[in-house]
């Protein structure tokens, strides 16, 4: 998916679900698919691709990598590694929003039960009938495509609007709510958008929204079949008066990076306000003491955004700069994380140290005071965490937490000095317990430390040293030894 945006469009991935509420599977054994899943885990996570020349035609990559197809007799397999003839699909969205799927070359639609699948019926029947649930992290960006501008959270006009240059700072967070099929939309202070554009405390069949695609974008169709768009000169989010989608209609979800505001050990905050410079001279947080944090994929190293489109630069002598507009060596840092601190080193090897006029330079040749700084994210006050096997989510019948759910809980994140607190909807805290069990009914609340050390994953560290992990029966432990795939989070 392409996009015209500050940041990379998502792909879109979710689960299939049949008629009889099972998820389509794909299984590493003879590449087979059934729809046998009872959740969303890894296997019935499928990836949409779109052919590049004809929009229409899409593509379903299971996770093993393998297309999706049907031959002319009807027969279902994913054993393709390269998507052919027999791969294409048609979407056919039906009005209560689930999709039929239908073989280009044949015409045939795609269904069944277990392991019955077949693509050889001529008619769209219940047994043909798809409902999507979206696999991706819940918490993006949006942006509008007809627009070209951000979704934001407007709290003085007490609606969702539509005209932001950039995602920055928390207003631009938005949370994909799913329930029984249909989404809704969550900002940053848990409120739901409404399709009178009002926003409301508590979910309601007026915040429920279908989701459609159209040509690789998504549309959001209302309980009385209207779409949400931007109205007005302020771009307000509400629902318009088209009954089909069309440009205006259409938006991209963006991947929602970190963002972050560094305080020196002179206790201020670091700023471009200044200019060019980066200094620690400032005593309020506004978007020029905030700065977007990503992580590049291949080398792990951090690159700095700042809110004018810049990045972190080091420059002759040491100094750290904005004057940066592309992304190259001197513009990368690593992260040492040092418990409620971080220390930043520059390409050239040395420490950025905050000098006594409050300038940035990196100088320094180990850690000391001036070398340390409290960074605090500031866009995640509440938090979904997906591993490996699934989503973070309260046990049902006990004090524990599961890492291996398709459902996920929302959890509040509270900054704590260089650390977080992680509370549950009910009041209480997380908390360790002596054998490593993590309980969500803590009274008083225990410090955890985040860890940005890959691209959109982040490692957990506990107060006792260790990391959060999911073990082999899906509880959440925090009892990791290392960074590793099982301690590692979408956050």
């Amino acid at each position: 998916m392409h996009t015209n945006g500050l940041n990379k469009a998502l792909k879109l991935q979710f689960g299939l679900i049949n008629y009889e509420s099972r998820y389509l599977t794909a299984e590493a054994f003879g590449f087979k698919v059934n729809a046998s899943g009872n959740s969303m885990k890894k296997k019935q996570i499928w990836t949409l691709e779109q052919d590049e020349q004809e929009g229409l035609v899409v593509f379903l990559r299971s996770h093993l990598g393998r297309y999706l197809g049907s031959d002319k007799d009807g027969k279902v397999s994913c054993g393709a590694e390269k998507p052919d003839a027999d791969c294409r699909f048609l979407i056919v969205p039906q009005s209560d929003g689930r999709w039929a799927l239908q073989s280009e070359s044949y015409q045939r639609y795609f269904g069944g039960s277990a392991d019955y699948l077949s693509c050889f019926s001529q008619v769209i029947g219940e047994q043909e009938l798809w409902a999507v649930h979206l696999a991706l992290h819940p918490q993006a960006s949006l942006l509008s495509v007809a627009r070209k501008r951000y979704a934001h959270l407007s709290a003085t006009d007490g609606e969702i609007s539509v005209d932001s240059n950039i995602p920055w700072g928390v207003d631009s967070l938005i949370t994909l709510v799913y329930a029984d099929g249909k989404y809704s939309l969550k900002t940053c202070d848990s409120r739901f958008l409404s399709n009178d554009g009002k926003l409301m405390k508590e979910s309601a069949n007026s915040t429920s929204f279908t989701l459609e695609l159209k040509s690789g974008k998504l549309a959001f169709k209302d309980c009385e079949g209207k779409y949400l768009s931007p109205v007005g000169p302020t771009g307000t989010l509400k629902s318009g008066r088209c009954s089909k989608p069309g440009k205006d209609e259409l938006f991209d979800l963006e991947e929602s990076h970190p963002q972050v505001v560094f305080q020196a050990a002179n206790k201020r905050y670091v700023s471009v306000k200044q200019g060019v410079s980066i200094s620690a001279n400032q005593d309020v947080e506004t978007d020029m003491e905030t700065f977007q944090m990503e992580i590049d994929k291949q080398n792990k190293k951090a690159i700095f955004r700042t809110n004018g489109g810049s990045y972190w630069t080091l420059v002759t002598h040491g100094e750290i700069q904005s004057t940066a507009t592309e992304i190259e060596v001197n513009t990368m840092f690593d992260i040492e994380w040092r418990g409620q601190r971080v220390a930043l080193k520059a390409s050239n090897g040395k420490y950025i140290c905050t000098k006594k006029n409050g300038q940035l330079s990196a100088v320094s040749d180990s850690v000391g005071d001036n070398e340390l700084f409290l960074m605090k994210l500031i866009n995640r006050p509440i938090l979904i965490l997906r591993g490996e096997n699934g989503f973070v989510c309260h046990h049902k019948t006990s004090n524990t937490l599961d890492a291996n759910r398709s459902v996920y809980d929302i959890f509040s994140l509270i900054f704590n000095d260089g650390a977080y607190h992680i509370k549950s909807a009910n009041g209480n805290y997380w908390s360790v317990s002596s054998n490593g069990l993590v309980c969500s009914d803590g009274e008083k609340s225990e410090d955890f430390f985040l860890e940005f050390v890959e691209h959109g994953r982040a490692a957990i560290k506990c107060a006792n040293g260790k990391y959060l992990r999911g073990d082999q029966g899906g509880t959440l432990m925090g009892d990791g030894t290392c960074v590793d795939v099982m301690s590692l989070w979408e956050y």
